[in-house]
């Protein structure tokens, strides 16, 4: 069951934290249906705080997109949920447990990176190293992982060109085989750390309703990363807003408004809908707004 909300009230800051606009509200005991929990989370790394007091229920089988801009803490987040980094203060749960490393409950898309084009690594052995990382370069694998890869290749439709040398593919096709192998495993919390960058428009769109639908056919909860949520707001069953010692959370109508985010980031903002896409104005943050900086329509 998704965690209840506060309705929509003034920033109040107590001790030197600045509460949620829009927060959700937890017991501080695990819930049944919650993939995962944090209660009064802060996060500080290198001595510099990243987030405060972060309290948030994320159901089994909802779809989260954390948007938020550069050095808000966004994939430190996932980090946390993978057991690579400590909190300072409160506490975080996956699937009512402590963040551990190597929990196979938890795929992850790492941020993109490029492929040498000369790497002799075919697409079906990355996909593959998510079943036996330690085996790097192994072609020939037992019947029944090669069926297992082959019906992960087939999901999100990468089969055509499994065979090939993944350095020479196209950053979409990259980005398919990244999601097979996270997939691969059978995970029932996917963590995604901007899987969309550097893809075209056709190639965003394609990745957003891969992980979607199989969310959707296995019950299983997505922790979306993103610059821009426009690729994924019809996917989103929430967003996460991360603005440093601020933090809201709720449905995408809700927190993509003037009045949220003004709230949340303590100065005027203009939220602009065209169609179906939204534009912040007024913020500049890192370089661009924590909400889309694509011009509507490219």
């Amino acid at each position: 069951m998704k965690g209840t909300h506060d309705p929509i009230a003034a920033d109040r800051r107590t001790g030197g934290a600045v509460r949620p606009v829009a927060r959700d509200v937890s017991t501080g005991t695990p819930r049944s249906g919650a993939a995962v929990q944090l209660d009064g989370a802060s996060l500080a790394i290198a001595g510099r705080q990243i987030w405060t007091d972060l309290s948030l229920t994320i159901a089994r089988g909802e779809f989260l997109v954390v948007i938020g801009p550069n050095g808000a803490g966004k994939t430190s987040l996932l980090r946390v949920l993978l057991g690579l980094v400590p909190l300072v203060r409160g506490r975080a749960l996956v699937h009512g447990e402590a963040p551990r490393r190597g929990n196979p409950a938890i795929g992850y898309i790492p941020q993109q990176r490029a492929f040498d084009p000369e790497l002799p690594l075919r697409g079906r052995d990355l996909v593959g190293m998510g079943l036996d990382g330690h085996r790097w370069g192994i072609s020939l694998r037992p019947g029944a992982q090669r069926t297992r890869v082959d019906g992960i290749l087939d999901l999100v439709g990468a089969r055509g060109y499994a065979d090939a040398p993944i350095g020479r593919l196209s950053g979409g096709e990259q980005q398919r085989l990244r999601i097979a192998q996270a997939l691969i495993g059978d995970p029932s919390l996917l963590l995604c750390d901007e899987p969309l960058l550097s893809l075209d428009l056709h190639s965003q769109a394609v990745v957003v309703e891969l992980i979607a639908r199989w969310s959707r056919e296995r019950n299983a909860t997505v922790i979306f990363v993103t610059h821009d949520v426009n690729p994924v707001l019809r996917a989103a069953h929430r967003i996460l807003l991360l603005t440093g010692t601020r933090w809201g959370v709720d449905r995408p109508d809700r927190m993509l408004t003037t009045e949220t985010l003004s709230s949340l980031y303590g100065l005027p903002v203009d939220v602009v809908r065209y169609r179906d896409r939204v534009a912040v104005l007024g913020i500049d943050v890192g370089g661009h707004d924590p909400v889309s900086h694509a011009e509507p329509g490219s």
